[in-house]
């Protein structure tokens, strides 16, 4: 392999590999480059089987980003993660509140954690945008709980926390939510597996879709 591709060929040709060896795979034409994103950022072919779509998911999201809707995410390196350059055509802003110094004098005072003191303002603040859940599985419960309890209505859920503890049970308490609520856009994936890279890939790859 030459080291002199330039980013683009190289991405282009690890998206061919990708192809090459998955081979045939169940996903629909819009599904699939969020999909394969995913496998492109963790280099992690079980993707493919874990990943989870609401059949309105790729639909709200495009429209919700061509609105200019408003992107919360759980870590701050999810927004490191998502493209500035393609965010900044639509007009979107992106936000992380778990950083927050208020949001960490409430925690402390309330014994609970950041991540859910900074979904709870991200409801308040953001309202109905997209949501992008990479990391703590207490944000996806708080998350779960404004939408059932407040009436919040994300119009996407990119619910992919990481860990051994939580993480697992709030992607299926997601997919509990949105069996009570059909109309819930969502994107999850099965089991501990998650994380703020692949998070902020699905969010490029819906970004990409978006400009065509």
């Amino acid at each position: 392999m030459s080291v002199h591709l330039r980013p683009e060929e190289i991405e282009a040709e690890s998206f061919r590999i990708i192809e090459a060896e998955l081979g045939a795979h169940r996903w629909s034409e819009r599904e699939w480059p969020v999909v394969r994103r995913a496998i492109h950022t963790s280099a992690d072919f079980e993707w493919s089987q874990s990943m989870c779509f609401s059949e309105n998911a790729i639909d709200s999201a495009l429209a919700a980003i061509r609105e200019g809707v408003g992107v919360v995410s759980d870590t701050t390196m999810i927004l490191s993660g998502v493209s500035k350059l393609r965010l900044k055509p639509f007009g979107i802003t992106a936000s992380c509140y778990v950083a927050d110094p208020e949001v960490a004098r409430e925690a402390k005072e309330l014994k609970i954690t950041r991540s859910i003191l900074a979904m709870r303002r991200a409801g308040r603040e953001a309202g109905n945008g997209i949501f992008l859940i990479g990391n703590a599985p207490t944000a996806l419960f708080e998350l779960i709980r404004l939408v059932r309890e407040e009436n919040l209505r994300p119009r996407l859920i990119v619910g992919l926390p990481v860990g051994f503890v939580g993480a697992a049970e709030s992607k299926e308490a997601l997919k509990e939510l949105a069996r009570e609520i059909p109309e819930l856009p969502f994107i999850t994936n099965t089991g501990r597996k998650g994380g703020s890279n692949v998070a902020a890939a699905v969010m490029n790859a819906l970004l990409i879709q978006a400009e065509q």
